[in-house]
């Protein structure tokens, strides 16, 4: 399973960044090999606008199974889920805890319905 997490560092102990859309870069974890590579997001950081439906292009592009943020909008969820990317939010955390804690159940799994209206 591949997982993309939002950051605004380059290594499994950085930051999760809350902000999906806008974050700078995703940590992209392969949980079968445990290794990891960057995908850069800086071009959505200053976007005028369609910040989130550009960012969740660019997961499913990368291939992910699953993403870890703090916040994602509607119109970002539409595209993930059309793809069939799981969504979990996770509180300020490192990467590497928010990893243990998706494998542990203990991520709140969301869907378009959740942030609809919001």
């Amino acid at each position: 399973m591949k997982i993309a997490i939002s950051t605004a560092g380059n290594n499994l102990d950085a930051q999760v960044e809350l902000r999906f859309g806008r974050a700078s870069s995703f940590l992209l974890f392969d949980t079968d090999t445990r290794n990891f590579s960057m995908l850069d997001n800086s071009e959505q950081v200053n976007a005028m606008q369609g910040a989130g439906i550009k960012t969740a292009q660019n997961i499913v592009t990368a291939g992910a199974d699953v993403l870890i943020s703090g916040h994602c909008g509607p119109k970002a969820m539409q595209v993930l889920n059309a793809k069939n990317i799981a969504v979990y939010v996770t509180e300020k955390n490192v990467i590497g805890t928010a990893i243990a804690n998706l494998q542990n159940g203990l991520l709140e799994q969301i869907t378009t319905h959740d942030v609809a209206g919001h």
